[in-house]
């Protein structure tokens, strides 16, 4: 199993770690291993984009359901009083 096809698994900081190794090899690595950093890099830079913007989504989810909520639990203490 190729290192690309292993992406998705990685966590987070073995994600990081991987990027800021490619993005160090790339300028100061051998031949072989800038070559392999350069390959590698457009796919560890499109995991952490997906990462991000499912974060991100997840994000506004969570805040869409807390307004959402907010307006009906000031209805049922309106009601309350009432």
């Amino acid at each position: 199993m190729d290192l690309v096809a292993k992406l998705p698994a990685m966590e987070d900081t073995a994600l990081a770690v991987l990027h800021s190794n490619a993005e160090r090899l790339e300028q100061s690595g051998t031949s072989a291993q800038k070559s392999a950093a350069a390959a590698l890099k457009p796919a560890i830079e499109a995991e952490l984009a997906a990462r991000r913007e499912a974060k991100l989504s997840k994000a506004r989810e969570a805040a869409a359901a807390k307004r959402a909520a907010k307006p009906v639990a000031a209805k049922r203490v309106a009601k309350a009083k009432g």
